[in-house]
């Protein structure tokens, strides 16, 4: 069967896309044709005067399409370096990318003539590009492809990255960041506000792109006297409102206002997908299976298509290539591995009148390494010296796509067991020539955050880990992370390197609690599980990273009893038996020098077995070993925070000084501004890109910049709650459930906006109504309060704006709600929850727990209050009732059953203590149609701080 196509010529033809194979090796594999507008992907036969081949692109390979609903790109490889090469396979390093709109072949003609413009390597093409980057505030961004916005301009335009800019200091970046403070300054100092294309062009919503409701509120916006002229300002009367708001809203209009939304966010996106694949470390090989180790390559089945044996734990371009996969097109299907290649070649000449042998300058440079490779074996002694042994390492770090994503935005794990941060690192020693009759070893290690659910804030220096979930959901959790890792690897030593103390103490010591909840003898699986928690910053403290060698003189007989694995002549001669697990709060910097270290180690047991002794520490000839490692731990940094590990002069020297300090803090203050400005759509991009969220996420994270954890199943952890809240506070047996649902309530009772707004559980029965505040955290009720139905008093749905500061929090469709007057009777309840979830399940007394659910107030003297619900989204609602499940309700549906379950309970109430005097049913209150929170009163409610600070944010994300 035809291998993968190396190298692609796509041409902009009359009615597709197409993609040539070109070269010998290539010739048997047929060309596609991707149809602009529907993206369906079809085989193809190439002609020599195909419209389009005047002008092709040359590619390296398709990374996969990326659709956005109303557009589609296709992301092609036109930059890649070789790094490695792997038992005659070379290995690359994606360097960039071009993204060709699928929409037509005038669009998709540009975007290729572009991106031939970029890579052009002339001293003119290089100037051309300076001079359309050296732009004033006036001009409006291009997006990617556009010869206005070569790679160096596309970089300065996100935050975060690993494009490093040339000048640090305030002025300069200012101009280097192409007016983003005067675009600031036209917003807040102009009568206009944004200008629609700018507004569009930097990834936020134009006031030309909303509709209906969404136009009169941005001309509310505008001083008096801009308002008349605006278009679509004009004054309704109150009559053309009402019917607004009675009428049924048009699903064609909501859906092109969403699609304009994500439409104006498109520029965006697609300059943060070229950053990203360029410069985050993706590697990929068109033979060789970056993501099976050594001790798995007997297994695999090389007859079938690269992508089949690749392993989708490290598959991180799968989501995007599903439409090739669907098609059937494997030859055009390249999996990239995310994480870290690397190599180096030595040599080391034995000797008999020393302890140690000399070890030769090794090759750095991937093209001496390479070379080094490809050497003629030597047919006699005259060709090289007998006692020389010339040898390759080689370091492959593979990033999961489980839990993946940026420091703070994936901390802990998941519910299925996995955890943020999960990497696995081989180090390879073979021969440079991988002649199979000799020894090649192969040790793993693997790091992960700590596998419990927790969160930090991104707003803080030294943030507090903050856990949640009970004991029990913590520790199913934490028993499937170990069920994965003993199936994958064996037995785990589990090393823990966070702090005995200050704010690392509390997770540290839940980590070991956990740890001993699996038993004495810690199995699973069949297999042990042993923890070592070593206080990394309080043994090395003064900088004396050295002492690193206390630990390992610990783990020294586990890693013994773990051994690598060891082929000889195409069979195992020995096999690793256990993984080393460390993690310090990151997994990062901390972890990057244990694992050096552990490495170092294994490699100087490696040779020992060959009869060879070298000395990694002392030795300056050996410097490489830390260097390689070294650049492994700074592109996992990289990738999850943004810059280089810190501590990496020690990693890199073995020596620790002042200046390497200051770097780190340096590194600190960096992270720290990408934490908080730019990693949240980037991490949205991330879950977009593996399939995890659809295109609407977006349009969700326009709202407050902010993304969701989509790993967390949120519809469990409510329901849950729905189920606990019952089991604890229904006490009448006499009250009958009839529904349970999940809503957002202001922070204060007793009001309509009070922020933040919470998350609580509402029942209701044929009695009474329960509004519980339920602490998410510890997994338990904090407090509930019953209403008798026979109390309420009026009753109202209707929009429920809590924020105005962008369009979806705008949408009236969208932000929907029910609220209520009720009297404090004599009957009124109000309970707070003075114990733990997991003694209330085991107290099986006659109160069944309840009585820890202690009274705190109850009105002496009636009077009214009120209460107000928020719908969620359906995809973030739960609800028990009967079997009906109201995740498929909209908003507004769920809303309107609320309510009419609410009205027909309240009259069978009225039923049963009034019997059928109509004149007293008819005091059973209606449910009326009316704005909770208008737009208008919302706008009045958000004050200055609260738009200022989100402007701020637009500023600096956009």
């Amino acid at each position: 069967m035809p291998g993968l196509v190396r190298k692609i010529l796509i041409c902009a033809a009359a009615d597709g896309l197409f993609l040539h194979p070109v070269g010998a090796r290539d010739s048997d594999s047929r060309s596609v044709k991707i149809a602009y507008g529907t993206s369906t992907i079809t085989p193809a036969t190439r002609n020599g005067g195909d419209e389009g081949e005047a002008n092709p692109l040359e590619a390296h390979g398709i990374v996969g399409l990326l659709d956005l609903v109303s557009s589609s790109y296709l992301i092609s490889i036109t930059r890649r370096e070789q790094v490695a090469q792997i038992q005659g396979s070379p290995i690359y390093a994606l360097r960039d990318v071009t993204l060709i709109p699928l929409a037509s072949q005038a669009e998709a003609e540009r975007a290729i003539t572009a991106a031939k413009q970029t890579l052009k390597p002339s001293k003119e093409a290089r100037a051309e590009e300076t001079e359309e980057s050296d732009v004033g505030e006036d001009a409006e961004p291009s997006t990617v492809g556009d010869t206005e916005q070569p790679p160096e301009t596309a970089a300065l335009e996100l935050p975060r990255g690993n494009v490093l800019q040339k000048s640090t200091s305030v002025v300069k970046d200012v101009v280097q960041d192409r007016g983003k403070y005067g675009r600031f300054a036209e917003k807040w100092f102009s009568k206009g506000g944004w200008a629609a294309n700018g507004r569009r062009s930097q990834g936020m919503t134009s006031e030309e792109d909303l509709t209906g409701e969404q136009e009169k509120q941005a001309a509310e916006a505008l001083p008096e006297p801009e308002q008349s002229a605006a278009p679509g300002a004009e004054k309704k009367s109150d009559e053309q409102q009402d019917s607004q708001e009675d009428s049924k809203p048009d699903t064609h209009t909501q859906t092109s206002k969403r699609q304009n939304v994500l439409e104006s966010l498109t520029p965006r996106i697609l300059r943060s997908a070229r950053l990203y694949f360029s410069s985050s470390g993706f590697f990929f090989s068109y033979e060789h299976d970056l993501s099976t180790t050594l001790m798995q390559r007997d297994t695999q089945t090389t007859s079938l298509p690269l992508w089949k044996r690749f392993d989708d734990l490290y598959f991180w371009n799968q989501h995007l290539q599903r439409p090739f996969i669907e098609n059937s097109q494997d030859a055009f299907i390249l999996p990239l591995l995310q994480g870290f290649v690397g190599q180096r070649a030595f040599s080391i000449a034995r000797t008999t009148d020393t302890e140690q042998d000399v070890v030769a300058e090794a090759a750095h440079k991937a093209e001496d390494v390479v070379a080094a490779q490809e050497r003629p074996k030597p047919t006699d002694s005259s060709d090289k010296k007998e006692s020389q042994e010339d040898y390759l390492i080689t370091l492959i770090s593979r990033r999961s796509v489980k839990r993946a994503g940026l420091r703070y935005l994936r901390r802990g794990i998941d519910d299925e067991g996995n955890v943020a941060n999960s990497v696995e690192t081989e180090q390879i020693l073979s021969p440079q020539s991988w002649d199979v009759s000799s020894k090649t070893f192969a040790l793993l290690q693997y790091r992960g955050s700590i596998p419990l659910f927790f969160s930090q804030t991104p707003y803080s220096f030294k943030p507090l880990p903050v856990m949640f979930g009970s004991e029990a959901t913590n520790q199913t959790a934490f028993k499937k992370h170990f069920d994965k890792i003993t199936k994958r690897y064996g037995s785990v030593q589990c090393t823990s390197l966070v702090d005995k103390h200050a704010t690392e103490a509390g997770i540290g010591e839940a980590y070991e609690h956990h740890a001993k909840l699996l038993g004495e003898n810690g199995v699973v699986n069949g297999k042990q599980i042993g923890f070592e928690w070593f206080d990394f910053h309080t043994a090395c403290k003064g900088m004396k990273f050295e002492n690193v060698s206390i630990l390992m003189d610990t783990l020294e007989s586990q890693l013994k009893s773990f051994g690598w694995t060891v082929k000889q002549d195409d069979r195992d001669v020995r096999q690793q038996t256990g993984v080393l697990r460390t993690n310090c709060m990151d997994c990062l910097d901390r972890t990057n020098v244990v694992q050096s270290a552990v490495g170092g180690w294994a490699l100087q047991q490696q040779l020992a077995d060959l009869g060879l002794n070298i000395d990694l520490k002392t030795d300056p000839k050996t410097q490489w070993f830390n260097t390689l490692w070294a650049d492994n731990g700074d592109a996992i940094s990289k990738q999850y925070a943004g810059t280089s590990a810190l501590k990496g002069d020690f990693t890199r020297t073995r020596k620790r000084n002042w200046t390497g300090a200051l770097s780190d803090f340096s590194l600190t203050l960096n992270r720290y501004y990408n934490n908080i400005f730019g990693d949240y759509f980037l991490q949205m991009n991330i879950d977009f890109y593996l399939g995890n969220v659809g295109p609407s996420a977006f349009i969700d994270f326009e709202a407050d910049m902010m993304g969701k954890d989509y790993a967390l199943d949120m519809g469990r952890i409510r329901q849950n709650a729905i189920d606990m809240c019952i089991k604890i506070v229904l006490e009448d047996p006499t009250e009958d459930l009839v529904a349970g649902w999940t809503l957002s309530c202001p922070r204060e009772a007793n009001t309509l906006r009070s922020l933040p707004f919470e998350e609580c559980v509402l029942l209701l029965t044929d009695a009474a109504l329960y509004f519980c505040r339920f602490d998410w955290d510890a997994e338990k009720v904090g407090s509930f309060e019953r209403i008798a139905l026979a109390d309420i008093t009026e009753v109202w749905r209707g929009a429920y704006i809590t924020s105005t500061l962008g369009p979806t929090q705008t949408n009236e469709t969208k932000n929907v709600g029910v609220a209520l007057r009720y009297k404090t009777s004599g009957q009124a309840v109000v309970r707070t929850n003075t114990r733990a979830m997991q003694n209330e399940k085991l107290a099986e007394d006659e109160n069944s727990g309840k009585n820890e659910l202690e009274k705190q107030a109850q009105p002496e003297k009636e009077e009214s209050r009120l209460l107000a619900f928020k719908a969620l989204p359906p995809s973030s609602s739960a609800a028990k009732q009967g079997g009906e499940d109201s995740d498929h309700m909209s908003e507004q549906e769920l809303v309107k059953h609320i309510c009419d379950e609410l009205q027909r309970l309240m009259m069978s109430v009225a039923h049963k203590q009034r019997g059928f005097d109509h004149l007293e049913l008819e005091k059973v209150p209606n449910v009326e149609e009316k704005d909770i929170i208008s737009v208008a009163d919302a706008r009045k409610r958000t004050g200055y701080m609260e738009s200022l600070g989100y402007s701020l944010k637009k500023l600096v994300w956009s």
